[in-house]
């Protein structure tokens, strides 16, 4: 008995072919100088469906703000439709999971970035109280955490900005 061919949930060749459609269409719009087309339904569904999915990877699926990473991949993977050139590709799934992976990634990074905000809020208005009332510190190492990984990073981005800039110019005197 032969192993069944896995099913994928997005079937790329009819993706492919309805983008072809769409772009024919946006084509001849702007040619009549009318406005753009709605996005096919199946490709609507398309970009649903690959944002979903891509949410439940290891990557991803543990976060609390899993629906808002999801809403931000298909925003931005809407707003890239136009975008996708049949001529230079022939893998619109490929395409629109970069733009949802790179969506999710932002989301991360600006959840994170508030976290910290919330965090280092919090840790400052303790200090304030103790300032006042004359007692020690109430320390939250969960809080702690969070404020000590981000300054980190960026300290670490500064430092890699740093580094290049001085390899930049150390090629720049090497040419003098």
């Amino acid at each position: 008995m032969a192993p069944r061919a896995k099913k994928h949930y997005v079937n790329n060749k009819t993706l492919y072919e309805e983008m072809i459609k769409y772009k024919e269409a946006t084509a001849i719009a702007s040619g009549l100088g009318k406005q753009k087309p709605q996005i096919p339904r199946y490709v609507g569904e398309c970009l649903m469906m690959i944002c979903s999915k891509l949410s439940t990877k290891p990557n991803f699926m543990n976060y609390s703000y899993r629906d808002d990473m999801i809403s931000d991949g298909i925003e931005n993977c809407v707003h890239a439709v136009h975008n996708f050139d049949p001529a230079k590709s022939n893998n619109p799934f490929a395409y629109f999971t970069q733009i949802a992976w790179n969506a999710f990634i932002r989301r991360i990074t600006s959840e994170k970035k508030q976290s910290y905000i919330k965090h280092k809020n919090y840790q400052n208005s303790f200090l304030m109280e103790d300032q006042l009332d004359g007692a020690s510190m109430n320390n939250n190492e969960f809080s702690d955490d969070i404020i000590r990984n981000f300054e980190n990073k960026i300290e670490a981005v500064k430092l890699e900005k740093k580094n290049k800039m001085n390899k930049a110019l150390e090629i720049l005197n090497g040419q003098e």
